[in-house]
């Protein structure tokens, strides 16, 4: 199965579609990074749609499951309203384009559950149109690992819906370390946030000012290079990072 540049984004394949439902490589690696053993011993073994929009399957005495891919990094570059124009304006263009073209990388995807459950929103839909959340996922992470403490969130009544799903994983940190999403996660346990964060429903989820734009783009941006690298050494076991192979990298 050939990968080509597992970091060049997948948004050039098909101009106009959305990658996580039309990329063909897209879907290939995570086929290939998502079907594996899970914390209790099981294979989560994943198959693929070969007709668009992709989807990945699995189903087994361990249960049913439709996932879609999901991107989880967003410059916000195209939001209309309220303050982020302007912010992302005072922004170099380049700047934004090279966070973007980062955001395109393996390291910048999940998948999901894509399933309807009872008619209600998806876990990508209740994330992304959440005005506490707004498609930000190191908040859907903390979510998620309230989900798993019996804590409340935003999202509780959607993760509900999926617990079958998230129970695969048996706690938060079985969830972390399948997804390769450590370098998101604090030694304690904790997430660790892209901006300041108090609570949902009392910090503003997007960034308010330049500075706190430059800083959500950094911190986000230090997580992908980070979670490409962890995806790189897991594909290729005894990989030495030399600081060039998310570029030059072609896995035959």
């Amino acid at each position: 199965m050939p990968f080509k540049r597992i970091y060049t984004g997948y948004r050039t394949n098909y101009v106009g579609k959305d990658p996580d439902g039309y990329d063909p490589v897209l879907r290939d690696f995570h086929l290939v990074l998502w079907s594996k053993c899970l914390p209790n011993g099981g294979v989560f073994y994943l198959t693929t749609d070969e007709s668009r929009p992709y989807r990945l399957h699995h189903d087994s005495k361990l249960g049913k499951f439709v996932l879609s891919s999901d991107s989880i990094i967003h410059t916000y570059s195209r939001v209309k309203n309220g303050p982020m124009p302007g912010i992302v304006d005072q922004i170099p263009r380049e700047d934004v384009a090279a966070f973007f073209d980062l955001a395109c990388s393996i390291g910048g995807y999940i998948v999901f559950p894509a399933n309807m459950v009872n008619g209600k929103k998806t876990i990508n839909q209740c994330r992304s149109t959440h005005g506490a959340i707004r498609d930000r996922f190191d908040l859907t992470l903390e979510c998620i690992r309230r989900w798993y403490s019996g804590e409340k969130s935003p999202m509780s009544d959607c993760l509900d819906r999926h617990a079958d799903f998230f129970g695969l994983f048996d706690n938060f940190k079985g969830y972390v370390d399948y997804f390769l999403l450590q370098d998101l996660v604090r030694e304690n346990g904790r997430v660790r946030f892209w901006l300041h964060f108090e609570d949902f429903g009392v910090t503003d989820p997007l960034p308010q000012d330049k500075e706190e734009y430059m800083e959500y783009m950094r911190n986000a941006s230090d997580f992908v290079v980070a979670r490409n690298r962890r995806i790189k050494t897991y594909l290729v076991p005894g990989f030495e990072d030399t600081g060039r192979w998310s570029v030059d990298f072609i896995f035959y």
